[in-house]
């Protein structure tokens, strides 16, 4: 059985903002840290090297906020949990409900989690 291939990224945003998540709407994020749980099937350093990546096309919830002003990546990590039970294992609020978990079966909630 293979390793599951899932990450989360330590988000900082360094003032108040409101950010269109494409069609999923405008939300507020407050200042301060968030952490970002989710996987790839395959290549999850391409996955994260994408994420990093300043220029690319929006297609996640997660590029929306990330290509926002003041927005930043300061730190990721690595896991073989698989990536539901992670998330739900990671203290924190939700802020946008929905925000990374379109595809979510295990009623997650949100896979974006405001920590303070």
């Amino acid at each position: 059985m293979r390793a599951h291939q899932t990450y989360q990224l330590l988000i900082g945003i360094a003032r108040p903002l409101r950010v269109r998540i494409g069609r999923f709407g405008e939300f507020d994020f407050p200042a301060g840290c968030y952490i970002y749980t989710g996987s790839a099937r395959r290549n999850l350093e391409a996955r994260i090297a994408r994420h990093l990546r300043k220029e690319k096309t929006l297609r996640w919830h997660i590029d929306f906020l990330l290509a926002a002003p003041g927005v930043s990546i300061t730190g990721v990590r690595r896991y073989v949990e698989e990536e539901c039970a992670l998330n739900q294992a990671t203290p924190g609020s939700v802020l946008v409900s929905g925000f990374g978990a379109s595809d979510c079966r295990a009623g997650c909630g949100s896979h974006l989690k405001f920590l303070g």
